[in-house]
This record gives structure tokens, C-alpha cells and sequence, in this order.
């Protein structure tokens, strides 16, 4: 009785899982819910854009379906068209009521972040009683996109930035790409080095002391392959990270702009598409990429004379692509593409991606 007395008032662990734009984070929610032997885990997500790509990636293993594959309320949350670290008590606050009023049925909680949030904010609000009561933060887990920060993409141009300082050390010339890839670190009690396959020795050595240099001593710092690390050194970090966030300065505690981050020099455009070829969709968005100021592609895409829905992820110039179930019954094969990146003009891309389709 009183074993399960305790089970009863232990606080719920959370793990927040953070990192840029295309760092892999659903990829890491997908191995550690495939490999959760029987923890019972709900997950969050939060997504920058229209249509819940992630949250539809995370259904494909199960979460928030029963037995038999059908959909099942209450495992799964999706917060789309906002940003938990800046839509915390509108967004996030319902739903963990919710879950706390069910925490004798959960062993865990997984919340993925929009790859633009700011950790911070969100890790603060665990100090709001009715939430310290029940959970506690077991741990931020940052992924770095390891070879998106080996090509330079969070500093734009580093030698460049470091001439202007030189000149004028009075001068703020870091990118908002930076001040955010800081700002995730800050916050972090583990690191993930992530597609550390895709780089060689050297890279990944330049990659980790560029990283180590933002990071307090006593956090880890690992290197994955998609994320395929051992659960246990994912989850039960006990880190209570709510109880030190305050000692973690960020670039966005100052000013009358306290916890807030400018969204709007990110745009998330939704292209809507009938069926396409392969190959020909995947050169339109390479080029696109090259020529615009795109930092992410993912989606879902309907192929001539294909049975089964392929997901394309991309990130810069590198793109993924895998089948992931069959069409439904009475659902209509199409293309969605989210692209999300700095200026884009809507008319121009889904214009260059038309020619895609058959």
C-alpha cells in the first residue's frame, strides 16, 4: 500500500526536447516511443507552421492509438500556429492540467518544441504550483544539427562577424540563428550531437568544442546516429532543471521584451499539391533551397501509382525520404509541404514546385 501511495504523489518526470529547425527531434521522439517497453508516455508537440507534420510522423508508432491502430485521445497533444515559450500559460497550461489530473496513468511526459522556442521560458513555467506539485523537469535535451553547425549556418558569416567586432566591439552583429542555437544550449542538461554519421572525425571534434564552449562543465554531451541512443541515457536524468533555469543567462532575459522572441523574421509557407513525381519534386526543392532562404522542408507526398505516403524531411541541401503507412480508406492522395525560412514569397515557390506534379 504504501509503494503504491508513492507511485501516487511522485512528480511526473518531463523531458523537453529543443534544438533548431530539422536537428532531429521527432526522429528522437520516434526511437525513444519505439523503444519505451511499456512506459506510458505522453508527448506534446509544438509546431511552427499550419499542418502538424510531427504529431502525424508520431502517430505512425503508435502514440495516441489504441490496440488496434485507431486514434485514441489523450497520449498525443498537438500546439500548432504558436510557440510554447511564447504562448506558455495559452497553450501549454490546459494541457497539463490535463495530464496532471491523469498522472496515475503516466510514467512520463515528452514535450518537443518548435524548432524556433526558446527553452527558457517554458522550463520557468514548472515553478507554477499546481504544475511544481505534480512534475518536475528531468531534463532539457538539446539536439545539434551537426553538420548544418560544421557548414557555419549559426554564425552566417563568422569571419565576417569577427572583422565587424574587431572594428567595433560595441556592436551586436550576432545572427538571431545564433543568439536561438545559444539560447537552446543554455538551457541544456544533455546534448546531442545529432547525424554525427554525416560529418567525419575532424568536423565532429570542431562541432563538440564549439558547443562545450556555451556549456557549463557538468553537462553531457553525446553523439547519435538519428537519435539512437539508450533510453536510459535519454530519460531519468533527474536534472529538476526548473529548480537552476534561473542561473542560465540568455540573450532574451533583458529589455521590455523579457521572454519574448521575434517570430517574424521566420516564415512558414504550406504548399498544397496534387500527385508528383519523385524525382522531379525533389530536384524543385534542391534548387529552391539553393537559391531562397529556405532552412527546412518537411511533408507529406502522394506518388503516381504508389500505395503508400512518402515523408520528405529536408535541411539545407540534404533530404530524406521514406514510406510511412498506406493511404486511408476514403483519403484522397496530395502533397503538403511546409517550408519554413526567412523571406520567402509563397507565389514564387509553389510556382517553381507545380512542374512536380503528373
Amino acid at each position: 500500500m504504501k509503494t503504491l501511495e508513492f507511485h501516487m504523489t511522485a512528480k511526473i518526470p518531463v523531458t523537453i526536447v529543443t534544438g533548431f529547425l530539422g536537428s532531429g527531434k521527432t526522429t528522437l521522439l520516434r526511437h525513444i516511443l519505439e523503444n519505451a517497453n511499456g512506459r506510458r508516455i505522453a508527448v506534446i508537440v509544438n509546431e511552427f507552421g499550419e499542418l502538424g507534420i510531427d504529431g502525424e510522423i508520431l502517430r505512425g508508432c503508435g502514440i495516441g492509438c489504441d490496440e488496434e491502430g485507431a486514434e485514441q485521445a489523450g497520449q498525443l497533444y498537438e500546439l500548432s500556429n504558436g510557440c510554447l515559450c511564447c504562448t506558455v500559460q495559452e497553450e501549454f497550461y490546459p494541457v497539463m492540467r490535463e495530464l496532471i489530473e491523469r498522472r496515475g496513468e503516466l510514467d512520463h511526459i515528452l514535450i518537443e518544441t518548435s524548432g524556433l522556442a526558446l527553452p527558457k521560458p517554458l522550463v520557468q513555467a514548472f515553478h507554477w504550483p499546481e504544475i511544481k506539485n505534480a512534475c518536475t523537469v528531468d531534463a532539457v535535451v538539446t539536439l545539434v544539427d551537426v553538420p548544418a553547425t560544421a557548414a557555419g549556418q549559426f554564425a552566417a558569416n563568422p569571419q565576417a562577424v569577427d572583422e565587424q567586432r574587431r572594428a567595433d566591439p560595441n556592436l551586436d552583429h550576432e545572427s538571431p540563428l545564433h543568439e536561438l542555437f545559444e539560447d537552446q544550449l543554455l538551457a541544456a542538461d544533455l546534448v546531442v550531437l545529432n547525424k554525427a554519421e554525416l560529418v567525419d572525425a575532424a568536423a565532429l571534434a570542431a562541432v563538440e568544442a564549439l558547443v562545450r564552449e556555451e556549456l557549463p562543465a557538468q553537462v553531457k554531451v553525446v553523439a547519435s546516429d538519428r537519435g539512437r541512443l539508450a533510453l536510459d541515457v535519454l530519460l531519468g536524468l533527474g536534472s529538476a532543471s526548473e529548480e537552476s533555469i534561473h542561473l542560465r543567462e540568455s540573450h532574451h532575459d533583458h529589455g521590455d521584451d523579457e521572454h519574448e522572441h521575434d517570430h517574424d523574421q521566420f516564415d512558414s509557407v504550406v504548399i498544397k499539391l496534387s500527385v508528383v513525381d519523385r524525382e522531379r519534386l525533389l530536384a524543385a526543392l534542391q534548387a529552391l533551397v539553393e537559391h531562397h532562404g529556405i532552412f527546412r522542408v518537411k511533408g507529406f507526398v502522394a506518388l503516381a501509382n504508389k500505395p503508400m505516403r512518402l515523408v520528405v524531411q529536408g535541411v539545407g541541401q540534404r533530404f530524406d525520404a521514406y514510406f510511412d503507412r498506406r493511404w486511408g480508406e476514403g483519403e484522397t492522395p496530395s502533397t503538403y509541404l511546409v517550408l519554413i525560412g526567412q523571406a520567402l514569397d509563397a507565389e514564387v515557390l509553389r510556382a517553381a514546385l507545380l512542374g512536380a506534379e503528373v
